[in-house]
């Protein structure tokens, strides 16, 4: 598991909490922490409050808090190099907040079903196996993902499907 990367997301949980926005950790590294493997995670993915519409709603509004959250970035001494995918950078280190909203359409994961985590009083929220694989599985299926992403959801999802169902028969 990438250490750095999580306990950086573990930093910003702590501001989060502070404007009190309890957040979601996706992606690869959340996955390391499920899973207790190595994904190569390249970024930090952090789910927030906003718009269940998503995309469909202008990037300075589909974030509910979103200059709050430009500040604690800042604070932290993180860039904001794309608003459309509200990702910041610093040293290398790229954060990207996604809308936590958007997960039941999208995935079909009620928002009441995540598992709240604690680390001392810092609060999130992390996905259970079944839940990252709903969201892979949902991934996956988008061609953008599919094209660019070297087939690493497909390993992730076959991983998943080992740990959930073991050897029994998928099909």
């Amino acid at each position: 598991m990438d250490n750095y990367k999580f306990n950086e997301f573990i930093k910003i949980a702590k501001m989060l909490n502070d404007i009190e926005i309890i957040p979601l950790l996706m992606g690869s590294v959340g996955l390391e922490v499920v899973t207790r493997k190595s994904w190569d995670a390249k970024d930090l993915d952090i789910h927030v409050p906003g718009d269940k519409r998503g995309w469909e709603v202008p990037p300075e509004l589909n974030i509910y808090k979103w200059n709050n959250i430009v500040n604690i970035m800042n604070s932290m001494d993180y860039s904001l190099i794309d608003l459309h995918e509200h990702e910041f950078s610093k040293e290398g280190l790229s954060v990207e907040f996604g809308i936590i909203d958007t997960l039941p359409s999208f995935a079909g994961i009620q928002l009441e079903e995540l598992e709240m985590q604690q680390m001392g009083e810092i609060k999130y929220y992390l996905l259970n196996h079944n839940q990252y694989l709903s969201v892979y599985e949902s991934s996956f299926k988008d061609s953008y993902r599919a094209d660019n992403n070297n087939n690493k959801d497909i390993k992730k999802i076959d991983f998943l499907k080992q740990m959930i169902f073991g050897n029994q028969k998928l099909y």
